[in-house]
């Protein structure tokens, strides 16, 4: 399912309209195809949090690059991730590299897409996690019927208690005032030419999917802000 009148009805998105947002551009900076229902969730309500200001969906809008939805947050918290998976410092269920974080909660869980299989977004599933823990839970569905469950009080299995009594209301993210020191965003940029900068300078890069991480930085630092 990816009509959103489930969530809409339960928790009102705001009344003024969000700005439009360029799907192409951004799919094409995360070099991956995203989820129907997502997209219908972000252009309706913008960026903002669910449940009391409890839980944080990043957005392409994300108003700091911490809950902006191609900042640096997913590749980080896979790269602990993968840390951990790697040597067992807490149990890890799915491989990282198929764990794309898409939010987070003020209880400090993180919220993953299950990016299997990767070109078919729309049947992704959700899996969340508690900060620094070994408990794990997975949604067997997309991520506007996973806050629809967890407000609305439908999932009675969920071990995270600080989930469950959440009020049912959104709140649109207010910009902060910036300070020196905040870092600054770095403009939207082709994947394919950082893969053709990646092997001019000696990288093996595919020729689809995702670039690796190593890559990416390499670039990075090779053009700064």
């Amino acid at each position: 399912m990816t009509d959103p009148t489930a969530l809409t009805r339960l928790c009102p998105p705001p009344q003024t309209q969000p700005a439009p947002i360029d799907w192409g551009r951004i799919e094409a900076e995360l070099d991956m195809r995203l989820p129907e229902d997502y997209k219908q969730l972000a252009a309706a309500y913008g960026p903002g949090s669910y449940g009391g200001d409890y839980i944080t969906i990043y957005h392409p809008h994300g108003v700091t690059l911490y809950v902006n939805l191609t900042g640096p947050m997913s590749s980080r918290i896979r790269e602990y991730l993968q840390r951990d998976y790697d040597q067992g410092t807490y149990p890890v269920p799915y491989d990282p590299q198929h764990l794309f974080a898409i939010g987070g909660t003020e209880g400090g869980q993180k919220l993953f897409w299950i990016t299997e299989p990767v070109n078919a977004p729309d049947s992704w599933r959700v899996a969340i996690n508690e900060d620094k823990g070994s408990r794990w839970f997975t949604y067997d569905g997309n991520l506007t019927n996973f806050l629809v469950a967890v407000i609305s009080g439908e999932i009675d299995n969920l071990p995270f208690s600080n989930l469950l009594g959440l009020p049912a209301c959104f709140t649109p993210s207010v910009p902060p005032p910036f300070e020196v020191g905040d870092p600054p965003m770095r403009a939207p940029v082709d994947t394919e030419d950082i893969r053709n900068w990646a092997r001019a300078n000696g990288f093996q890069v595919p020729p689809r999917g995702r670039i690796p991480r190593q890559v990416r930085e390499a670039w990075e630092q090779a053009h700064p802000i």
